[in-house]
């Protein structure tokens, strides 16, 4: 066709590139709600964060009935071995489930068959993490029609969205019955939402205590309305919780000048950012690299960037607005939600315009800002 018609041809090509054009605008026009017209464009994790969100990533209820159980476990003593414990116990004699450790399960971190009635866990596995699964087969057991009734209140697309949203849901069981409401939040408040203190405490990983300081929105004991992110070196946005309104865009990417970036050169070490929104609106960002060891030699680790944001208006309630000046507004650092919908005309690390931006470009001359 392109030999014998080409008119036709150059006609097609540039139907595809408008067509191209138009999804992707639709596409982050869309991005932070789903209307029922454009559903049919999430995906299964999207879907699922949406559900979080609208309920500001806390499941009252959930939360109720998993600190009821840790109570039962007497999880609040802050050991994580005896938590552990507790919880094996809890599955075996309650619920008849034989814990098995497995030395290889090929890739796999734990499997649990309702129909053997075992439940395996991979021995790489550290005490938290162990108690993390264990409490999350829990949350099915003992308040799985809850889960369902969760489930059934958003109109998923998908059954693979459905299962997906079941897991999640359950991890927030487990990470409510290790860490339960009444005792992460008065250590939380006491600490000045020391991360590494509380990892100390609780004796679970740092990734975990951030993601579960974002959800603690309980009425009449509400801690900080946190946003949590998790991301790579590649910038993919893997994870995203928030009690607030920050919504980073599904499509068009984050920003370089954020500071979750600089801590895979800093592996380990806690950062700190002020930084303002094109709202105009100020927010405390801490961020921290966490790597996750597969266990063999050989094996490629995961590295991944933690960022845990609040307003600056709740920033002194934390040990990390020690030594910052938070009422210098020209101080912060201008950061967005991404080139692509970002409205910051001059900003020198701009990848792309926004989409809704004329590019009026001059050949004859150049500037800071690309476009």
């Amino acid at each position: 066709m392109v030999y014998n018609h080409p008119t036709v041809a150059r006609t097609l090509v540039d139907i595809h590139r408008r067509y191209r054009n138009v999804r992707d605008k639709l596409s982050l026009a869309t991005d932070s709600r789903r209307t029922a017209g454009t559903q049919a464009l999430s995906m299964p994790h999207d879907e699922v964060r949406d559900f979080f969100y609208a309920r500001q990533n806390y499941l009252d209820e959930l939360d109720l009935h998993a600190e009821a159980l840790a109570s039962k476990l007497n999880v609040s003593q802050f050991r994580i071995r005896d938590t552990e414990a507790a919880l094996a116990v809890r599955l075996t004699e309650k619920h008849g489930v034989e814990i098995l450790t497995t030395p290889q399960m090929d890739g796999t971190l734990h499997r649990f068959d309702s129909e053997e009635g075992t439940f395996r866990l991979a021995s790489r596995l550290t005490e938290g993490q162990r108690a993390f699964r264990m409490a999350a087969e829990l949350g099915f057991l003992e308040a799985g029609s809850l889960i369902d009734a969760l489930v059934d209140e958003e109109p998923f697309t998908s059954e693979a969205s459905r299962n997906l949203a079941k897991r999640g849901i359950a991890s927030y069981f487990a990470a409510a019955t290790i860490l339960p409401y009444t005792t992460i939040h008065a250590e939380a408040e006491q600490s000045g939402y020391d991360l590494e203190y509380l990892c100390q405490v609780f004796g679970v990983g740092y990734e975990t205590v951030a993601s579960r300081l974002s959800t603690l929105q309980r009425p009449n004991k509400r801690g900080i309305p946190f946003t949590f992110v998790r991301v790579d070196r590649a910038g993919n946005m893997s994870k995203r919780q928030s009690a607030t309104g920050v919504h980073f865009s599904n499509s068009g990417g984050t920003c370089p000048l954020w500071n979750i970036y600089e801590t895979f050169s800093k592996p380990g070490v806690i950062s700190r950012q002020v930084a303002q929104m094109p709202d105009g609106r100020n927010y405390l960002w801490i961020s921290r690299s966490v790597q996750h060891h597969q266990g063999r030699y050989g094996d490629t680790n995961k590295l991944f960037a933690i960022g845990l944001g609040c307003e600056a208006r709740h920033a002194d309630r934390t040990v990390y607005a020690e030594g910052l000046d938070l009422g210098d507004l020209s101080a912060a650092t201008p950061i967005g939600n991404g080139c692509r919908t970002c409205p910051r005309a001059n900003c020198a690390q701009r990848a792309f315009p926004a989409i809704n931006e004329t590019l009026n470009i001059d050949a004859h001359r150049s500037s800071v800002a690309p476009y």
